[in-house]
């Protein structure tokens, strides 16, 4: 069962707080100073952007700036909450819906207000989520008409163009860009996709004074070793060697980063640090926040043939380089982890993961390919091991797929 832990410093208004079942009513959220008037949409705006929120679903786009663009686009907008959590290592976006439903809800109701929409969605696939959402909608109409929409649970169901191809009838499949939903989007109108963590956010700093650190801090899945999975807030700036003494995790050697969008990496993790911009200038990302620690029984060959294999079994196969491009990765991969590898086979990977990347429609050929490159580029003594050899940890620990990757909500 994973748990919750707070790591916000006293006196900060938090996410992450303990809730009865079935989640936080209205009486409690009206209690803690939720559904506040709404403050002028462009002193909001200018608030967002001046604290530096960004988007909390993977890219970490800033948040202004698509608030902004979906205002400015010609056409009557619409706003979507998007709680369609597809990384299997992630559980931050069902618990805010299944336990925070009107923070959600007050994040939409904001985001409507900066945009100009008159009509609002909640997106997701979890029937749990789903309940609360519409227990929180019966407590409290919407100003702003919100329908819930159900989807089928996939990795790529969350991607914003897949989104609004749901919405609009079709199946949850990526679709060519551009159009970005904010030029085009539901029903063709200019439409703000939002990850729910992002709408929670954005209500905390809506709410005025004394919020700013809303934007500075993350909600992190923290999995991996024998320790039960633990959700945590914690403030950007976060070292790993922190969240890994917060998960218990020493002894941690690796880490798989951001899901299974930021790759594995090595050596000196322990130092990074909870910042898009750092995590990026090391070759990593935040993602989703999903951090999964690899110990020493935990071969990173058998991590990477892991995800991999995720995410050639989630290919929608509507891109033909993204089936043939992922089946490969898993293939070569796997094999790597089965000691039945090549020279070749590495060679290959190498080329792949330096070639494969921005040409499928979504990301998860790319979250294919960053995992391969970064295994050779982290662990190049540990792949020239596995040739032709078996390795024990691997056949212990045999790839399945990715099963061992997801972590339950708390």
């Amino acid at each position: 069962m994973t748990e919750i832990r707070s790591l916000m410093p006293p006196g900060r208004r938090r996410l992450l707080t303990a809730q009865p079942p079935g989640g936080e009513d209205l009486s409690a959220y009206l209690a803690t100073g939720g559904y506040p008037p709404a403050p002028d949409p462009r002193r909001l705006l200018d608030r967002v952007a001046s604290r530096g929120l960004r988007g909390r679903g993977g890219a970490g786009f800033p948040t202004a700036d698509k608030l902004r663009a979906v205002r400015d686009a010609p056409g009557q907008a619409v706003v979507v909450a998007n709680g369609e959590e597809g990384e299997p290592g992630s559980a931050k976006d069902r618990w805010l819906l299944r336990s925070r439903p009107h923070l959600v809800l007050d994040g939409l109701r904001h985001a409507a207000s900066v945009t100009g929409a008159e009509r609002g969605y909640v997106y997701l696939s979890d029937a749990a989520s789903a309940d609360s959402i519409r227990r929180a909608l019966a407590e409290r109409p919407p100003d702003t008409p919100v329908e819930v929409v159900l989807t089928e649970h996939t990795y790529v169901a969350g991607e914003e163009t897949a989104v609004v191809r749901r919405i609009d009838g079709g199946p949850a499949l990526p679709t060519a860009k551009p159009p970005r939903p904010f030029e085009r989007g539901v029903g063709g109108a200019p439409t703000l996709v939002a990850n729910v963590e992002t709408l929670a956010r954005l209500a905390l700093l809506a709410a005025g004074p004394g919020t700013a650190a809303a934007a500075d801090s993350y909600l992190v899945t923290l999995s991996g070793g024998r320790t039960e999975p633990v959700l945590v807030e914690v403030p950007r700036g976060t070292s790993l060697r922190s969240l890994a003494d917060t998960h218990t995790s020493d002894g941690a050697t690796a880490v798989l980063m951001g899901g299974l969008f930021g790759g594995l990496y090595g050596d000196g993790w322990q130092d990074l640090r909870l910042d898009h911009d750092e995590l990026a200038a090391a070759g990593t990302a935040l993602g989703c926040g999903a951090i999964r620690f690899l110990f020493p029984e935990d071969c990173p060959v058998g991590a990477a043939a892991d995800a991999a294999g995720f995410l050639a079994a989630q290919s929608t196969r509507q891109c033909g380089v993204c089936v043939s491009g992922t089946q490969a990765l898993a293939g070569a991969l796997a094999a790597l982890a089965l000691g039945k590898a090549s020279a070749q086979d590495t060679e290959n990977l190498l080329r792949w993961s330096a070639g494969l990347p921005g040409r499928g429609a979504c990301g998860l050929l790319d979250a294919a390919a960053r995992t391969a490159g970064t295994l050779l580029r982290h662990f190049p003594d540990l792949v020239r091991a596995h040739l032709g050899v078996p390795c024990p940890d691997c056949a212990a620990a045999p790839p399945d797929g990715g099963n061992r990757l997801t972590v339950a909500v708390p």
